[in-house]
């Protein structure tokens, strides 16, 4: 196969940033993607309805001249969220979905969740209202090796919830181990989860291969090839409960190559094509469209995408280094060759 076209896909769980560093990355997702569900950790996080709408104009302004790419906007759940603000939230028709960042899992998550206690009156009318609760799936107790964090939070923290608030739409952002595939598999049709690139194309030997490579640093981080074979199985399953969210996450060169690095990983740049090699080498570029373009806006109640993209066998070099803000990041797979090649 040398040409593969999909319906135009989305991105279901994206980092853009704002100002100068946002304008330099959104044109990588909006020549892709057709949506994106946009992340609220902002410093300081978007809390309110109007501070996301706020957000979303100055996204719809950066855009590329003629793109049509729609950001999908999100709240950053606290302890004190008022329910008041939820309805706020889903009476807007931009606001698509409430983050659940445990306080201390990962960037800018500082004034997120304690104790999810706190939050049941929020979470509550989310569940009257079908606004989904997206969640980054970690344990912070700090007694939970790095690499067991997903499967206490789904034991500890989320099973519980989802007993509590039965018909509480929910997605399991970035899953990474065969732990949460099983946990998404069995649980009922309003719990669906993101898979990135990353976590179907590396392993955690790509963390110290030939030395720390910071640039492969995300959270959750990655895990064992048994785990990434758990991811890969599920992704071109064509389960519907599984789909694309790439968890693009820019940060400046400096931050990442620092004595205590920043997570996340610059995927944008390859949005797709990423995923076109992760479901190639699994033999499963038929199922690539269904993961990318048609599950998550079938979840999230969303009508489908009429347009089309086209990927191309064509080999390509990734740039060293990408333009950010007023400095510069290093993408995924900097300096190598990919074989496929956006249209």
């Amino acid at each position: 196969m040398d040409r593969l076209t999909l319906k135009r896909p989305d991105d279901w769980h994206l980092h853009l940033r704002d100002g100068p560093e946002m304008a330099a990355v959104l044109a990588d997702t909006a020549r892709r993607f057709a949506r994106a569900i946009v992340m609220p950790n902002l410093n300081p996080p978007l809390t309110t309805t109007q501070q996301a709408l706020d957000y979303r104009q100055r996204i719809l302004a950066a855009r590329p001249h003629g793109s049509d790419f729609e950001p999908l906007m999100t709240l950053y759940l606290t302890d004190d969220t008022p329910p008041e603000e939820i309805a706020r939230a889903k009476l807007s028709g931009h606001v698509h979905g409430v983050k659940l960042y445990p306080a201390g899992a990962t960037t800018h998550s500082g004034a997120g969740v304690t104790r999810i206690s706190r939050c049941f009156h929020a979470l509550e009318r989310m569940q009257d209202l079908g606004l989904p609760l997206l969640v980054h799936g970690e344990s912070t107790d700090p007694a939970v090796d790095v690499f067991d964090r997903e499967r206490a939070f789904i034991e500890e923290t989320l099973g519980p919830l989802m007993e509590r608030f039965p018909a509480l739409k929910v997605v399991l952002e970035h899953i990474t181990t065969r732990d949460a595939v099983h946990y998404v598999e069995v649980t009922g049709p309003n719990l669906a989860a993101t898979i990135t690139a990353h976590h179907l194309l590396m392993n955690r030997n790509a963390l110290f291969m030939g030395g720390i490579r910071p640039h492969h640093y995300c959270l959750p981080v990655l895990k064992r090839e048994e785990h990434r074979e758990a991811l890969v199985e599920a992704a071109t399953s064509g389960n519907p409960k599984f789909f694309l969210g790439t968890d693009s996450a820019p940060h400046p060169r400096g931050a990442k190559e620092a004595a205590c690095g920043c997570a996340g990983i610059y995927t944008a740049h390859a949005g797709i094509e990423l995923y076109a090699i992760a479901f190639e080498e699994a033999g499963a570029l038929d199922k690539l469209e269904g993961f990318a373009a048609e599950f998550g806006a079938r979840f999230y109640g969303l009508p489908g995408n009429r347009d089309r993209i086209t990927l191309a066998r064509e080999e390509w070099t990734v740039p060293a280094r990408v333009a950010f803000g007023s400095g510069e990041l290093v993408p995924l797979r900097a300096g190598e060759t990919i074989p496929w090649k956006l249209i």
